[in-house]
């Protein structure tokens, strides 16, 4: 890993991921249960924000600060495309402290989320 660097995932959400997380989160807003006036079940914003922690997961980041700009909805059926870019690594004995920036963007190519991270990697 360098600074520089960037990792991506990408994720189409479901009704049913929707549902799930509802039901695991205690957030049922009726925006997630009841599809809007498009027929379209909106996705929470903390279950989009799981793309950037999957690529934190793969990383074995330990966030200490995570900071989310929620730009616009994403509902069932929509595939985003998440950009992790690596800011700083910065080397101590124990750990590795990183800063990351991300952007997510729906199947339009239009922004979703963006978000700053900060944490560590163990050795």
């Amino acid at each position: 890993m360098k600074p520089g660097e960037t990792l991506s995932w990408t994720r189409t959400f479901t009704e049913a991921d929707i549902r799930d997380f509802a039901r695991l989160s205690g957030d049922a807003g009726t925006h997630h249960l009841r599809p809007d006036e498009q027929g379209r079940l909106m996705a929470h914003g903390l279950l989009t924000a799981t793309l950037p922690t999957k690529i934190g997961g793969d990383l074995n980041f330990i966030a200490r600060e995570l900071t989310f700009h929620f730009q616009r909805p994403v509902f069932a059926g929509d595939t985003i495309t998440c950009d992790v870019t690596l800011v700083e690594l910065v080397p101590d004995e124990q750990f590795t402290r990183l800063v990351s920036k991300w952007v997510c963007r729906n199947q339009h190519g239009k922004e979703v989320m963006s978000g700053e991270a900060r944490g560590v990697i163990r050795m």
